[in-house]
């Protein structure tokens, strides 16, 4: 039954306030100092994904995913990298498609269900590394990819990944876009479909046979009306509520075989009460789910000197434990 106790992250006022928690970081949090070494890999169907390295010398990898309309150098994922690294952990953090600077070659794009390219860039890192270990982490829509992609083939994961660590994640996918809906929201909404709408315009220039229909385009208010005109079709499904029911990780949650910790806070204003799966961490002894009262989305903010944040601690302190075997000791 690994749910797990978090009486160590008590944040002061104003950050007990999720709002506050999810933006401050973007605002305020220094820069993380870490050098990445870029690489461009090509894709079994001739696409593209840039790839940020951060190396150490390890035989241990991490490969790090980014949040909707993030990249792989936003503070998140670098702090996270950063941390890894002074653990002793290689990092390699992907952009999706279209997410680098760059848009993709192929007229599909990235959503929450894309598991093919986190495989791609994790078994190339393995192969270029020559690693003997491997973990996984995800921020909010990569955490969804990511335990989508540990629980929807699991005979399909490399043996070399043994952990995983995911954040503020969707899991139910349906739930968190109603969530998004509303209208205090609505100042993340603008944020996040600012950036979908100029990745529709240029799909829609640069592939005019696939007839993108971008009347009202300026006008779209939610995901779920975006998702139904553009993820949709782009991708295969016949709504978004069949994309939506297709890519939610919660439904995979219970054939993740590799000890992964969920860290969902109880103020995260994207999230829907499905996105706190407590009974499936009970029936799954490899789903480590924490819910701290605070947090916010991707924040978890730490004002410590060190410029390293909770979620970045917390991720430490679970895969040492899993090295030495206390992991038990965090419920």
């Amino acid at each position: 039954m690994p749910l797990l106790k978090h009486a160590d992250y008590n944040p002061a006022f104003p950050f007990t306030n999720g709002h506050f928690q999810t933006i401050y970081p973007v605002l305020a949090r220094r820069r993380p100092e870490i050098a990445f070494e870029s690489e461009r890999i090509t894709t079994p169907d001739g696409d593209f994904i840039d790839l940020d390295w951060s190396r150490t010398g390890s035989d241990r990898v991490a490969v790090i995913s980014h949040g909707l309309e993030g990249n792989s150098r936003r503070k998140y994922v670098a702090g996270a990298a950063l941390a890894l690294n002074r653990d002793g952990w290689d990092t390699v953090n992907l952009n999706f498609r279209g997410c680098s600077g760059e848009p993709n070659r192929l007229p599909r794009l990235y959503h929450s269900g894309v598991t093919d390219d986190l495989h791609t860039v994790l078994t190339h890192a393995l192969r270029r590394g020559g690693y003997s270990e491997a973990a996984l982490v995800g921020f909010s829509m990569g955490g969804n990819q990511t335990l989508k992609y540990l629980g929807e083939n699991p005979d399909n994961v490399p043996p070399q990944v043994s952990r995983a660590a995911v954040f503020s994640v969707p899991c139910d996918l349906a739930g968190a876009a109603k969530v998004m809906g509303r209208t205090v929201n609505r100042v993340y909404m603008e944020y996040f479909l600012r950036g979908l709408r100029e990745k529709v315009r240029h799909k829609a220039e640069r592939f005019p046979e696939l007839g993108l229909d971008l009347t009202g385009l300026d006008e779209i208010r939610t995901f779920e009306v975006y998702d139904d005109r553009y993820t949709a079709p782009l991708h295969g499904f016949a709504s978004a509520q069949d994309y939506y029911a297709k890519c939610a990780s919660l439904q995979f949650l219970d054939e993740v075989r590799v000890p992964t910790l969920l860290e969902n806070a109880a103020d995260d204003p994207f999230l829907s009460s499905l996105c706190y799966p407590e009974g499936r961490a009970r029936r799954n002894d490899c789903l480590y789910l924490d819910i701290p009262a605070h947090g916010g989305h991707v924040g978890f903010v730490s004002l410590n000197g060190n410029g390293e944040y909770w979620s970045e601690k917390r991720m430490r302190e679970f895969f040492a434990r899993l090295d030495d075997g206390t992991v038990q000791e965090m419920r």
